[in-house]
């Protein structure tokens, strides 16, 4: 499992130690030294390559909020890694007109730092570089198929408080149903641990959101939203709106079972891509992400 965890001897060290499990004795060392000299499992991805997927998704995500709660993006220091870094299309801080929602982006704004840098650290060499972001044209492109806005109109996310919700929507129940997803693909139990706790994290955000929107009756709004998305990662029904304002609230999306949906990496993808069909760029990535888990289903 250990081997399966990163993509070289150097950043499985780096992940044990920035993970704690460093000091794990003679008896754990050696146990752990033997597993790093066994062949590496041929099958399916490697955990870190998954987790550097995730890191994609923890780029866009930091960037849209930082700008949106502090006017500015990622501290370059946090960008660097393998592949072709890109820059930052857009971004700008948003006059919050409730003093409520700006506290909830400054904290879902630090959250989303924090995650990059934990994921860059625990990736050590292996960590992927910040990919180009587009977070203006997309947009509008997304708001757009959704119908919120026309043809050769445009959606500014930060031009005020609920753009930046109807924004924040998009991206958070995204994130909730791609770490569920990630969830069968990672072996070792200390990567999928922190992958738990980052996806109960984006869950309290996602939470805010949806209970933000519907505070506000633009249940209308993320209905469509919500609808654009199962649009693009398949036929099968992922996504749940709100509610409405004539029924009953439904802020917690769940089949019945009372269980969050997943999406794959893939499913992600189309979604992020802004793309129906196997591609591997699009939308909010222009040139595509970094990693071994590019393209879309």
């Amino acid at each position: 499992m250990i081997n399966r965890s990163a993509e070289n001897e150097t950043d499985r060290r780096l992940f044990l130690k920035s993970a704690g499990v460093a000091g794990l004795g003679v008896v754990g060392a050696g146990a752990l030294g033997g597993l790093a000299t066994a062949p590496a499992q041929a099958a399916g991805v490697s955990d870190g390559a998954v987790l550097n997927f995730a890191l994609n998704l923890e780029y866009l995500e930091a960037e849209f909020y930082s700008y949106a709660a502090f006017g500015r993006g990622l501290d370059d220091k946090l960008t660097s890694g393998k592949g072709k870094k890109g820059g930052v299309k857009g971004g700008r801080q948003v006059s919050f007109a409730t003093p409520a929602i700006r506290k909830y982006a400054e904290e879902i704004a630090t959250d989303e730092l924090d995650h990059v840098s934990f994921l860059r650290k625990a990736l050590g060499g292996a960590k992927v570089a910040r990919p180009a972001i587009n977070i203006q044209e997309s947009f509008t492109a997304a708001a757009t198929a959704a119908g919120l806005i026309q043809p050769g109109q445009t959606f500014d996310p930060y031009a005020n408080e609920d753009n930046f919700l109807l924004a924040a929507y998009i991206f958070e129940d995204v994130g909730v149903t791609a770490y569920k997803g990630a969830a069968p693909l990672i072996s070792n139990k200390t990567y999928l641990e922190a992958a738990a706790g980052i996806l109960a994290v984006e869950a309290y955000h996602a939470g805010i959101v949806r209970t933000s929107l519907y505070a506000k009756g633009l249940q209308d709004a993320a209905k469509a939203i919500s609808k654009a998305r199962d649009s693009l990662d398949g036929k099968s029904t992922r996504d749940q709106g709100i509610g409405s304002a004539a029924g009953k609230a439904n802020l917690v999306p769940a089949d019945k079972n009372g269980i969050a949906y997943s999406r794959t990496p893939g499913q992600v993808l189309n979604v992020v891509y802004l793309n129906p069909k196997s591609v591997t760029k699009g939308g909010f990535f222009p040139r595509g992400v970094n990693g071994a888990v590019n393209k879309s289903a």
